[in-house]
């Protein structure tokens, strides 16, 4: 939000300078995060000057340049080429000196001396458009035989220079939004120090010229609109603002649009009430009705857009349709043109939630639902709307032609608070004087309504939707009083807290430090996003995920129920930058929602930390000692199985389970003491043609609720080297391709417990020479006894009866 610091002092005296201004104003809550100096024109005109042109020729080396020489006003002449059509001896201009910044937008260039088609030229003698006073492109201008040479222009032609504040508006500030807010707060804390006060713009002169306007006004949904306050001037001529309002808005990077438009910006910046201004002939039926339409009704709004309404969006509308969407956006033909000569001036109160949801929907953020949806002041309308009908008879003439017609079904109640100072005094950690408390809570405009000593009873204005509580309050007080005149105390007041074990924050940590090191940067991405995804893929259930009451968009209307979509985004954004190798990791949670029998909804719904590990392109960058190698399957479960045993998990004790589906081409779950602990694939080719992408994707997802509780209860176990050595021994074996590596070592370790300490798979083998259905496995066989030297007989004799149990077991026969 930008504050003007010279408007400011429209409503408030202080010689304050904006540096003060800017600390104040932080200091009781409305941040100021920046500080700007500007100008009515960009860059102030500095260095250019009214100059006059003594002689002009034409250019010997040119049919379209002259030279001219000019009388800057300081005693001396200067030679300046000019190729404007129009220039002639004896003009007064606008002259931009050797050193001057002009600006075109956002582009500045500097005067510099220059040498053109062999004449020297110190300077150039402007257009409107060079120093932004006007449009004209089509030649020099000249300005009036009175205008004295050697004036700087930024004189002669009012540059105004300001300073803006950029204030950091929290939601909860919204009487802070704007510039009669802002100097209410500034009011209040000098008021601290010497009596001062904010004055308003007085409107007791407003009064109706005649009173033969029939437009009516209905509410039918009061629900939406709690009060809607209106009156018509009639006899307008549009036209430009004056300087003095374009000037205003300009500081606050508004654009001036017309004298109308203008007043209802200036009033709502001014004020904080939204107001709308429409073309009283365009209003059919003369009936103003504020209600709601059909749902997926049809409206285009004033940037052409065409809008497909909802059953709860609040409109505007005539007697036979809708000219806006209340407090939020004005239709393609309610506003006002150069034609309008009657304006019906709406200033309303209405609901913030409807008006937000309406927002959101729409994806409309406009400076109107801003305040709308915040909360604005209910006892506002009638100020700002006498403002503006008394700004628009200034400005643009006319009459007003009825009275104020003001429909306020259920009027607004202040908030009642009682305010003990007792609690006050411990809360704020200082005794403040009674005194200064009372005054602070007057300068905000807080009544008090009874004094019983201790126990104040207190009426909040209702525009002050965030003060509702005794605690809210005392906020109120401390900020004007000053957060830093809070002295610190020499004792520190804590309690002792114990860190619960395992420390799940440093348990994340090392595996997250295991993973950098291992090659793999950290995702982080949002845990809303687009429900259509778990409506696109038969794994998810569509009635599982958590929707969004109020979402911001389409595409962030649901709690995610998987960390798949989260990876795969990330994926699509870097390949289409050209960045095609990834190893990401993200914790995160997932969460879902379930039919409950419970009494408590919350039983409804689950959430759950994952681990997410994601693959795909290149192992490494191409190089000249190394061939670029694909990713693979193997080394996202390397990776997966080396978290799962850095968190204590036994390796060997895990069970593993094919998985197929429409998100997984491939893949493995992973179960631990029979509950899952892992799930690692290879992204379907449904869900990559999803995301645009064609190299393959390796995706894992870990429970690491599951993983963090079992740390710790795996105890880790240290055995002593054997000096016994050990033996390998490898078999051929032909399969049924049905038949897993995982299948074949977990016979082999439990034919042989004691002996065999490790079982490995060097070679897999399909095709020529071997049978359809089959498959050939060279497995290796590590043994060992760590009491003993091994003999032959008793190696023969094991393998003998691991050749046994595979061909019992699993129909295997030896190559």
């Amino acid at each position: 939000m930008k504050i003007s610091y010279k408007w400011l002092k429209d409503y408030l005296d202080f010689d304050l300078s904006p540096e003060e201004v800017s600390r104040i104003l932080t200091d009781t809550g409305l941040e100021v995060e920046g500080l700007e100096e500007v100008e009515s024109i960009k860059g102030g005109l500095k260095g250019v000057v009214i100059g006059k042109v003594l002689t002009c020729k034409p250019h010997e080396n040119s049919d379209h340049l002259s030279v001219t020489t000019v009388d800057l006003g300081d005693g001396q002449t200067k030679q300046i080429v000019c190729g404007a059509p129009n220039v002639a001896e004896g003009q007064t201009v606008p002259v931009a000196t050797v050193g001057s910044t002009l600006y075109n937008g956002d582009e500045a260039f500097k005067i510099k001396k220059s040498k053109i088609r062999g004449e020297e030229s110190y300077g150039m003698i402007c257009a409107e458009d060079e120093i932004g006073v006007g449009d004209s492109h089509d030649g020099i201008m000249v300005l009036p035989d009175d205008a004295k040479v050697g004036t700087p222009a930024s004189e002669y032609f009012n540059v105004e220079s300001d300073y803006v504040f950029e204030i950091g508006l929290t939601p909860n500030r919204i009487d802070g939004a704007s510039h009669i807010g802002t100097a209410r707060d500034l009011a209040a804390f000098l008021n601290l120090t010497k009596p001062t006060k904010y004055t308003k713009p007085a409107v007791e002169s407003f009064k109706s010229d005649r009173t033969d306007n029939p437009i009516k006004l209905t509410i039918e949904d009061t629900d939406g609109c709690y009060r809607y306050s209106a009156t018509t001037v009639e006899g307008i001529t549009v036209k430009e603002s004056p300087d003095w309002l374009k000037n205003r808005l300009k500081a606050i990077g508004l654009s001036p649009i017309n004298n109308v438009v203008d007043i209802t910006n200036f009033v709502l910046h001014e004020t904080g009430q939204p107001l709308h201004a429409f073309d009283a002939d365009k209003i059919k039926g003369n009936h103003v009705i504020v209600k709601t339409l059909p749902e997926a009704t049809k409206f285009k709004t004033l940037d052409e857009e065409e809008r497909t309404l909802t059953s709860r969006d609040l409109m505007i509308c005539n007697a036979e349709e809708g000219m806006t969407l209340a407090g939020i956006f004005g239709g393609i033909d309610s506003g006002v043109t150069e034609k309008t000569t009657r304006v019906f001036l709406e200033s309303a109160w209405f609901n913030p939630v409807r008006v937000r949801k309406s927002a959101r929907y729409h994806g409309l953020n406009t400076d109107s639902s801003f305040r709308f949806e915040r909360g604005t002041d209910p006892d506002g309308t009638i100020y700002a709307l006498k403002r503006t009908a008394l700004l628009i008879k200034e400005l643009a003439g006319g009459e007003i032609t009825s009275d104020i017609i003001d429909e306020y079904p259920k009027p607004a109640a202040p908030f009642e608070v009682k305010f003990s100072l007792k609690k006050f005094q411990i809360m704020a950690g200082k005794n403040i004087d009674r005194q200064l408390i009372i005054k602070i809570l007057k300068s905000l405009e807080i009544e008090i309504e009874s004094d019983h000593g201790d126990t104040l009873n207190l009426k909040v204005p209702p525009y002050r939707v965030d003060v509702q509580r005794e605690a809210d309050v005392t906020e109120e007080i401390l900020r004007i009083y000053g957060y830093n005149n809070i002295e610190v105390g020499d004792r520190v007041h804590a309690s002792l807290s114990y860190q619960p074990k395992p420390d799940e924050e440093a348990l994340r940590n090392r595996i997250s430090d295991m993973l950098t090191a291992s090659g793999f940067n950290e995702a982080m991405s949002n845990s809303i996003t687009k429900a259509e995804y778990f409506e696109e893929f038969d794994t998810f259930k569509a009635e599982e995920s958590v929707m969004l009451l109020n979402p911001l968009s389409n595409d962030l209307n649901a709690m995610r129920q998987s960390l798949l979509f989260s990876a795969m985004e990330a994926v699509e954004y870097n390949a289409n930058r050209q960045n095609a190798d990834l190893k990401l990791y993200e914790f995160g949670k997932i969460y879902s929602k379930k039919e409950s029998d419970s009494d408590n909804p919350l039983k409804s719904y689950a959430e759950r930390a994952q681990l997410a590990l994601v693959l795909t392109g290149n192992k490494t960058a191409d190089t000249w000692n190394t061939p670029q190698e694909p990713t693979s399957f193997y080394e996202l479960k390397a990776h997966a199985e080396n978290v799962m045993k850095r968190m204590g998990v036994d390796v060997e004790q895990i069970e593993q389970e094919f998985l197929s589906n429409d998100i997984c081409r491939e893949g493995l779950v992973y179960k631990y003491n029979n509950k899952e602990i892992a799930r690692l694939m290879i992204v379907s080719k449904q869900v990559k043609n999803y995301f645009g992408l064609k190299n393959d994707v390796f995706f894992a997802q870990l429970e690491w609720e599951y993983l963090v509780k079992l740390f710790g209860k795996v105890k880790t176990q240290f055995t002593e080297v054997s000096k016994f050595p050990a033996v390998r021994r490898d078999m051929a074996l032909l399969l049924d391709k049905s038949v897993t590596f995982d299948q074949l070592k977990q016979s082999a370790l439990k034919a042989e417990k004691k002996l065999i300490k490790q079982v490995g798979l060097f070679d897999v083998y399909e095709g020529e020479n071997i049978e359809e259905g089959k498959k050939s496995y060279a497995l290796s066989f590590i043994i060992q006894d760590e009491t003993k030297t091994l003999k032959d007989k008793q190696i023969d004799k094991l393998m003998n009866k691991l050749k046994g149990t595979f061909e019992h077991k699993f129909g295997a026969q030896l190559r």
